[in-house]
């Protein structure tokens, strides 16, 4: 099957930046919606009319993956805000931040700790991956029809690179 709009891919990648450095790899295939909001619209653009076993090679910029990295999205916070269990990697959701953070931080976005002081918590609503050009190898594993509820939710539910935060610490980027 030939990959069209509102089919699932099941891929497989290598995802580096531009000097080398693996930042992600699937060794195992993982299913995507191709048409719904699962993978960066350069990616979808680049499967389209292969089948399965095409491999392809991809860089895409900053502005078409994760955006330039937005200084106005860093935030030094109060220490005592937070749980005196804290590590640097540790992920908040904007929408459930602790009392007596910055009012006027977004509340739509993820965010990261990235130092920890004695007084101070540095948060970075950034995606990891803001501002980074990326390189990724794929291979097409499979290609199947999405059902009426994939096609209907948007997603297979795998997204792409969604930053996992049920573990404190865990940065995982699929």
């Amino acid at each position: 099957m030939e990959i069209t709009e509102q089919c699932v891919v099941a891929l497989t990648w290598k995802l580096k930046d531009t000097l080398g450095e693996l930042l992600d790899e699937l060794d195992e295939p993982v299913e995507f919606l191709v048409g719904g909001d699962d993978l960066l619209k350069p990616i979808e653009a680049s499967l389209q009319g292969h089948e399965p076993g095409a491999t392809l090679q991809l860089h895409i910029e900053p502005e078409e993956a994760f955006g330039d990295y937005n200084e106005e999205l860093v935030f030094l916070e109060p220490r005592a805000a937070f749980p005196k269990e804290l590590d640097e990697g540790m992920t908040f959701d904007g929408a459930a931040l602790p009392t007596g953070t910055s009012p006027g931080m977004p509340k739509d976005r993820l965010y990261t700790v990235t130092e920890i002081y004695p007084e101070h918590v540095v948060l970075d609503g950034n995606h990891p991956l803001a501002g980074i050009a990326l390189r990724l190898e794929l291979k097409v594993e499979a290609v199947r029809e999405a059902t009426e509820d994939e096609i209907g939710r948007g997603t297979t539910g795998s997204g792409f690179f969604k930053v996992q935060t049920t573990a404190p610490g865990n940065d995982t980027l699929h």
